[in-house]
Order: structure tokens, then sequence, then C-alpha cells
């Protein structure tokens, strides 16, 4: 089966499209990726997602504009990736949309909202979607997140000793062989709120980690960060720009600091927490992706946290950092149209696993394949 995954993250710059052949061969599940293309958000767009983030209030008029900008955004994603991608062929859509809040308090999500209304992806692309994967999660009693711990899980069967998959986004999380995962805190979220700050507006991040190779970390503001209570719960814990936003750094305080040392200071702390979080689970290796491994400065800083533990891109693994999280939600797609669950309990801490989403008819109707009995155990990434 062909498949586009589509996903935004919580730097809500723009969307990814993922396509791939996916087939399940008795308890293993192969993925082939066709490619990826990405679609930035226009300036209007992200500006408007940008005023509606927490801790901002927000009429239901402008969650209702968002709520249907954003899903033509995703479905004009989907049209290019079909063509430029599948040749036209593909036969299904998956849709993260876009995160706007996640409702977590004393350890526990009591809700989840992503905005990107589906059946403008349904209609443009003539496909079935599925869409709003993380709300059963949450039913179920789990964190809702990280959702891609299971094709972590998946990913990294077999592999010797304690492999853990990163995701750096705006966010960062983790997966561990035994299926603990957990976010970590901050990946990019505060080094963009911060890129924000200084420049009034004009830089929408830290392009490269220039600025904060220019600086030096300072102690007492690092300090202070990282009293941050979050950082001592057990997981599974989640996290988002409900709490690490531009009001949280400011109430840190960076009065009197340069950006540069700003930068550096934030790049410490991200660093800092993410290793701390790897080595917690016993890390072997760490494979990272998402958008903080297109940051030098923070890979080699993350490098300087881990000494004696290899830290790679999945690049090398076959799946392309940037994409792979687009790829991830692709699989948990593919997975619900079978009828098969997407969470591992042991991941998210929900009461069982769940086949996760809602299901958006295409042009020609609904038709689901045969429900599959066997659970796949390994996902292989094909040349």
């Amino acid at each position: 089966m062909r498949v586009i995954g589509l996903m935004s993250g919580t730097s809500y710059d723009a969307v990814d499209a993922a396509a791939a052949e996916l087939r399940l061969d008795g308890d293993t599940l192969a993925l082939k990726p066709l490619g990826m293309v990405s679609a930035p958000y226009d300036g209007g767009l992200r500006e408007a997602l940008a005023a509606a983030l927490p801790p901002t209030a927000v009429p239901l008029a402008e969650v209702c504009r968002l709520d249907t900008r954003i899903g033509q955004a995703f479905a004009a994603a989907a049209v290019r990736a079909d063509r430029e991608l599948c040749g036209g062929r593909a036969e299904l859509v998956v849709s993260h949309g876009q995160t706007v809040y996640h409702w977590a308090e004393d350890g526990r999500v009591h809700g989840t909202l992503q905005l990107g209304q589906p059946a403008w992806i349904a209609e443009a692309t003539g496909l079935p979607v599925v869409a709003d994967l993380r709300a059963r999660d949450v039913a179920a009693g789990g964190q809702g997140a990280p959702l891609v711990s299971l094709v972590d899980l998946l990913w990294l069967w077999g592999r010797p000793g304690t492999p853990v998959a990163l995701n750096i986004g705006g966010i960062a999380n983790l997966t561990a062989p035994d299926g603990t995962a957990f976010d970590t805190g901050p990946g990019c979220a505060l080094l963009d709120a911060a890129a924000r700050e200084f420049s009034g507006g004009r830089l929408a991040y830290d392009a490269g980690g220039a600025l904060a190779a220019r600086g030096l970390p300072y102690r007492p503001l690092l300090d202070r960060l990282l009293a941050e209570p979050y950082y001592a719960l057990e997981p599974p814990k989640t996290t988002g720009k409900e709490l690490f936003h531009a009001g949280y750094l400011r109430a840190a305080g960076l009065d009197g600091l340069s950006a540069p040392d700003a930068l550096a200071t934030l790049t410490l702390l991200t660093a800092r927490t993410v290793a701390e979080a790897v080595r917690s689970v016993g890390a072997t290796e760490v494979i990272a992706s998402g958008g903080g491994t297109r940051n030098p400065v923070l890979v080699r800083e993350l490098g300087h946290q881990l000494p004696g533990i290899p830290l790679r891109t999945s690049d090398e693994l076959g799946l392309p950092a940037p994409a792979k999280e687009a790829y991830a939600f692709a699989v948990l797609g593919f997975l619900t149209v079978h009828g098969l669950p997407g969470t591992d309990p042991r991941s998210t801490g929900a009461r069982r696993p769940s086949v996760l989403g809602s299901v958006t008819p295409g042009r020609d109707g609904l038709r689901l394949p045969p429900a599959q009995r066997g659970v796949p155990v390994r996902l292989v990434v094909e040349a």
C-alpha cells in the first residue's frame, strides 16, 4: 500500500509529507521510503498559529479559521506528495495535524487537540484519510505521546545493546527497547522562542546554531531552567509548548543577556536534559532524528554530554532524519486501516493498546483492507 504521512511538529514551520510503500509479511512490516516534500506554512498562517498557541486565549472563531486553513495546507502538501512521489497512485493519507494544545496536569493527560480538518485532505486527494491519532490513547488513560514509540520499538527490534531512538523537534522525546518512552523536555522550542524574542520576530529559529556558536552559557540562567519540576517526573510523561514558550523564558530572566549567550545557554539546556534522559535508560547508542539534527551546535553539544555513547542519525538506518516522524505516522495510519493497534502501553501508560484515529472516506467511499490477526514485531526499512 502506498501511504502518505503528513506531519507538522511543535516548531509549526511547515507541513512535511513523506510517502512510503508499506506491506505486512507475517510478523514483519516492510517500509520502502519514496521521499519527502516539505511545504512551509505561508507567513500569515504561521503568524496566526503562533498568536493562537498557549498561553494566549483565543476565540472559537479563530480556532475554526485555523482548523480550515491548516487542513487546506495539509491537503496541498498531500496532493503534491501524491503527484511527485507516488505518481498519482497513493492509496491512503495519514495526517497528524497541528497540535495546538496538550492538556497535561498532575502527571496525567486529560485531552489533546490537533487542528487541520481532514475533510479538506480527502476532498483534495480523493483518498481516505486517517487523522486525530492521539485522542484514542488519551481516552485509554495514556499520555498520547510520544506516539511514534511503537514504530521505534518495531524499527529497533533485534538491534544489539540498548539502542535509543531520539527525536529532537520543538519538544524532544526518546524510546528505549524496553518500551520506556517520554518527552525529555524542550528540543528546539526554547531556542526558537529566544530567536524570535531577540530578533523582534524577524528570526523564526537560530539557523545552523549560528547565534549559539558565538555565545557562552550563562550559568545562573541554566541553573534556574534546570530546576524545572518536569525533569524530575517519572515516565511516562509528556509536555509541550503549553509549558515551554516565550513567557516561560521571560519568567526565567533574560534581562541583560545577549542573544548569543542566551542561545548558547538554551542549547546547553536541551543537550543536558536530553543526555540525562538518555543515560537514565542505559542507552548504548542514540539514533537521532528531527529538525534539531540540522543544528550542528546542538548536535555537537549533545555529543559532548554523551561521552562513550555513539550518536548517529536515522539516515544511517535508512530513514531520513527530517522525515522520520512523517514516515512514522504513515505506519500508524497503515496499522489503523488494517485493524491493528498503534500504541504500546509501556510507552504511553495507557490501559491497553489502541487502534488509533478516525477515518474520513475518500471520493469513492471507504473500502478498508481485511483486518489482520498477527501483530508485527519488527519494522524493516528497504532501500
